[in-house]
C-alpha cells in the first residue's frame, strides 16, 4: 500500500468515526431544540457560541491547525442551527395585539421559526399558554420611559406560568397616516397609552389630541380603516407596512434609547442556571414595621444584587401589596436555596417566577 493509499484509508476510518459522532451530536442538538421549544428560547445564542468556540479551540495544540478547527466548529454550529430551525417549525408563540404590534416584532425576533399568534389582550395571550393552545407567550413587562406594565406583572404574580427569559427590544415610534395626509392636516393621534407617553413631548409640540388604543398596531389598523387624513397613529414601520400607511415622521419618541423588556412565559417549572444569572421573584410580607426591610436584607446578606423592587396591590385586601423583585445572581445553587429558605421565615409567601442566564437584546 502506497503512502497515499494509507493516508486515504486513515481518512476513511476517521470519517466513519466522525459519522457516528455526528449522529450522536445531532441527537443532543435535538434535545436542545426541545428544551428551547418548551421554554420559548431562541435558536441563536451568539454569546454562548463564541464562548464554546474559544474554549474548544484550545483543545487543538497545533497552532497551524487551530484556526482550521475554529472554522470546523463554526460550520458545525451552523448545521446545528439549521437543524434546530427545522425542528422548531410549528412552535406557537402568543402575543397581545395584531400584526405589526411591537409584541409581534419581539416574538418574531426571539423565535423566527415559530408562528406568532395574536390575542386581543394580555390576559388572553397568557391564558392561551395555560390552556396549551400556545407553547409560550411573550409579553411586555417594562418600558424605560413609560414604566412598568402593571397588568403583566399581575398576571405573573397571580398566574401559574414561569418566566424563561427576558428580551430587550428597541422601540422606534413613528407618525403613521393614510396616503395623501400631511403633518399639517393631523389633529388627532391614536396609540397605546405607553406609546403616547413615550411621544408626549412631540404630541404637545404639535398640539395633537391623543386617543388611547389597546396597542399600536390596532391604532394603525384603525387609522387605515378610517381613511381620514386628519388622524394619525403612533406605531412601528412594520405596522405601517401591514396596513398600507405612510410614515409622516420617524423616531418621534422623546428618547433614542426607548426600549421595552419582554418576558417569555411558559408552563414549565423555573429552570436552573449554571453560573451567574438573573432571577425574578415575588413575595408578600406582613404589614408591620421592618418586615420589608428584613426581606430585602436577607437577599443582600446572601450576596444577591437587587436590580428592581416594586410593589403592586394584591387586590385581596385593601392596602395590601405584593413585591416584585429582579436580581443578579444564581439562585439555583445552595446559597440561593438558603436565601429562599430564610425568606420563607419572614415572608407570607415567596415564589420564584424565573431564573435565566442573562437578558438578551433582540
Amino acid at each position: 500500500m502506497t503512502e497515499l493509499e494509507k493516508a486515504r484509508a486513515e481518512i476513511n476510518a476517521v470519517d466513519s468515526e466522525m459519522a457516528q459522532l455526528f449522529c450522536r451530536r445531532m441527537k443532543a442538538v435535538r434535545a436542545v431544540a426541545e428544551y428551547k421549544r418548551e421554554r420559548g428560547l431562541p435558536v441563536s445564542d451568539p454569546t454562548r457560541e463564541t464562548e464554546v468556540i474559544a474554549r474548544n479551540a484550545l483543545l487543538v495544540e497545533d497552532e497551524e491547525l487551530r484556526s482550521y478547527f475554529v472554522t470546523f466548529l463554526e460550520n458545525n454550529m451552523a448545521v446545528s442551527r439549521r437543524y434546530q430551525h427545522r425542528l422548531l417549525e410549528g412552535m406557537r408563540v402568543a402575543f397581545s395585539g395584531v400584526k405589526g404590534a411591537f409584541a409581534e416584532i419581539a416574538a418574531v425576533r426571539a423565535m423566527p421559526d415559530a408562528t406568532a399568534v395574536p390575542y386581543g389582550d394580555f390576559q388572553s395571550a397568557y391564558d392561551s399558554v395555560v390552556r396549551g393552545e400556545c407553547d409560550c407567550a411573550i409579553l411586555p413587562i417594562e418600558n424605560n420611559i413609560g414604566g412598568d406594565v402593571g397588568q403583566v406583572m399581575d398576571l405573573a404574580f397571580f398566574g401559574p406560568l414561569s418566566i424563561s427569559g427576558v428580551y430587550d427590544v428597541e422601540i422606534v415610534q413613528n407618525l403613521l397616516a393614510v396616503k395623501g395626509a400631511s403633518i399639517g392636516n393631523i389633529r388627532q393621534v391614536i396609540s397605546h397609552p405607553q406609546a403616547i407617553s413615550q411621544c408626549a413631548e412631540y404630541i404637545r409640540r404639535h398640539g395633537f389630541e391623543s386617543i388611547e388604543a389597546v396597542n399600536t398596531a390596532v391604532a394603525a389598523r384603525t387609522v387605515a380603516e378610517s381613511g381620514r387624513t386628519d388622524i394619525a397613529a403612533i406605531g412601528s414601520d412594520e405596522a405601517a407596512a401591514e396596513y398600507g400607511l405612510q410614515k409622516l415622521e420617524g423616531g418621534i419618541n422623546r428618547s433614542n434609547k426607548n426600549t421595552t423588556r419582554f418576558a417569555v412565559f411558559t408552563r414549565l417549572p423555573v429552570q436552573s442556571v449554571t453560573a451567574g444569572g438573573r432571577f425574578i421573584m415575588t413575595f408578600t410580607v406582613n404589614n408591620e414595621a421592618g418586615s420589608l426591610g428584613r426581606a430585602v436584607a436577607i437577599i443582600g446578606d446572601h450576596g444577591f444584587n437587587l436590580r428592581a423592587l416594586k410593589s403592586r396591590p394584591t387586590k385581596s385586601l385593601q392596602w395590601d401589596y405584593y413585591f416584585y423583585v429582579e436580581g443578579d445572581g444564581n439562585i439555583s445553587n445552595d446559597n440561593g436555596s438558603a436565601m429562599l429558605a430564610e425568606l420563607a421565615g419572614v415572608c407570607n409567601s415567596v415564589r420564584v417566577l424565573g431564573s435565566y442566564d442573562r437578558e438578551i437584546s433582540l
